[in-house]
């Protein structure tokens, strides 16, 4: 008998049903959070590294924690929404090979999860104001975490598996691109699984390779074969992904955040932030700085 050990829980943030216009605009939005959309009515898009994506009726999207994009509503959008924190018990998401923003058709059960989900969590909707800049405040998510904390057992047992069965739909094969998916080789998820614990450690593509006993030529090819990126382009990527990750989350200097990811010195790092995500690390710190942080940034040494 196969058991499989889920090593993944979600803390609910926000959930609601909201009527949008051409106010929802706001460009460079990277969340410590998950957001799940279900479009029940109008039009807009999500747009990131991987393109532009239509906000269409009866369709659900994701846009996993720390993915960059942009929200756009022309003139109307009926949308259902549930925002969340994704916790593992070994430190890696479970799209941390896929941080893009992702579509699916919806099912009947969906829009029944989602006016279930409202039903158990009522007044969990952003009150202030739909702009990230305001709502994403370290005192917002306490006082979220404090509701969590009151509900009892039942509730909060639901609202985890509605959690799950809601992203469970992004993870099937039919999430990207409808066809069958090739299962990818033991030993490249292992790969996948070191390099992402392993961000500080000089990772080369010999390395890597002689780890699992293949040429390096042969390792690099069946790489890009089935993560779509060499070795070296996902390492970068992954890097940039954990600084965002940790210049949201810490208060670690530049310097410290450099040495922990393997880039060597400040101006390395800084290079590299700025070709991956258009912008200066302390120009990302500033726009978010009040996201899960509990000190300005002048209080953060380079």
């Amino acid at each position: 008998m196969i058991q499989r050990k889920f090593q993944h829980t979600f803390t609910l943030l926000n959930v609601d049903r909201v009527q949008l216009d051409a106010r929802w605009n706001y460009q460079h939005v990277i969340s410590p959070y998950y957001r799940i959309y279900y479009i029940h009515d109008g039009d807009g898009s999500l747009s990131g590294a991987g393109g532009t994506v239509t906000l269409e009726p009866g369709f659900l999207y994701i846009i996993p924690s720390f993915t960059l994009c942009n929200m756009r509503c022309d003139s109307h959008l009926d949308q259902y929404f549930v925002q969340f924190f994704e916790d593992s018990t070994d430190g890696i998401s479970l799209f941390a090979q896929q941080r893009s923003i992702l579509k699916v058709a919806a099912t009947e059960m969906d829009a029944l999860l989602f006016n279930r989900l409202l039903e158990i969590n009522p007044g969990r909707g952003i009150n202030r104001s739909d702009n990230p800049k305001v709502y994403e405040k370290d005192v917002y998510y306490r006082e979220y975490q404090e509701l969590n904390n009151l509900q009892n057992i039942a509730v909060s047992m639901e609202t985890q598996g509605i959690l799950w069965q809601l992203t469970a739909r992004f993870l099937s094969q039919h999430a990207t691109d409808g066809q069958e998916a090739t299962p990818i080789p033991g030993k490249l998820a292992e790969t996948l699984d070191y390099i992402a614990l392993h961000l500080h450690a000089e990772l080369t593509v010999n390395f890597l390779a002689s780890r699992v006993n293949l040429h390096p030529d042969y390792f690099s090819r069946q790489f890009k074969a089935f993560t779509g990126t060499r070795p070296l382009n996902h390492i970068h990527e992954k890097r940039i992904e954990r600084a965002q990750y940790l210049m949201a989350t810490t208060r670690l200097s530049y310097a410290e955040i450099s040495a922990q990811l393997g880039f060597g010195d400040i101006s390395h790092f800084s290079k590299a932030f700025r070709k991956s995500t258009g912008m200066a690390p302390r120009d990302y710190r500033k726009q978010l700085y009040l996201v899960g942080f509990h000190h300005h940034p002048k209080n953060i040494s380079e």
